[in-house]
């Protein structure tokens, strides 16, 4: 019951409203590589990532995968599928060993979506999820291979010590070769210094911004 509790829209719920949420929730796991769901599957559950790490990407014509977003412990995965009861429009993939929550979204919908302090937290993520669609469209757009690691170091560069640059070139949409010259480029100019494991620390912030 703590689990749910931690989860932010079911924080304000009381025990016996818990209990009932319990009844319509399993918590699964994965391991790294397995898939929640499918590009173009039916919405049936809620899924609530509780642990690991969780990515969604679309795949083109190609067969290239194009990453849209990584999903951390405590976050709502792609509910707008479930709201507009529309295929879920990317695939999701675990990253690392991973639990879930997985909730009947019917029996959600019909038991707990009067409850205001849920459908105020559904809107704050909603929200946050048009933030990404447009950090997306940003990124893929508008930035250049250079101004795309910039920014990842900027706000993910611990994420250097956990994932390998295959996955981070695999996020940034770039190829490993390309990550890897960028980072040599960044390092040789004297913004930033990276060790044997590839870990990284920023020298110069303002220089990876101005790169921005």
């Amino acid at each position: 019951m703590d689990r749910i509790r931690n989860v932010s829209c079911f924080s304000k719920l009381n025990d016996e409203q818990l209990e009932k949420l319990k009844k319509i929730s399993v918590i699964k796991k994965y391991k790294a590589k397995e898939i929640l769901f499918y590009e173009g599957d039916e919405p049936i559950y809620l899924y609530v990532l509780l642990q690991g790490t969780l990515k969604v990407y679309k795949t083109n014509h190609k067969g290239q995968q194009i990453f849209l977003h990584q999903f951390y412990p405590g976050g709502l995965v792609a509910e707008l599928a479930n709201f507009e009861n529309i295929p879920y429009p990317a695939t999701a993939e675990f990253m690392s060993d991973s639990e879930v929550l997985r909730i009947d979204y019917k029996a959600l919908e019909h038991d707990f979506f009067k409850n205001p302090d849920i459908s105020f937290e559904i809107i704050k993520s909603l929200i946050a999820k048009h933030k990404i669609l447009i950090d997306v469209i940003q990124k893929e757009v508008i930035l250049t291979a250079d101004a795309k690691v910039a920014k990842f170091i900027l706000e993910n560069g611990e994420l250097f010590k956990t994932l390998k640059n295959t996955q981070v070139a695999s996020i940034l949409n770039l190829t490993p070769e390309t990550l890897s010259r960028t980072l040599s480029k960044f390092k040789s100019s004297g913004f930033i210094e990276l060790d044997d494991k590839h870990h990284i620390r920023v020298l110069e912030p303002q220089k990876l911004e101005d790169v921005l």
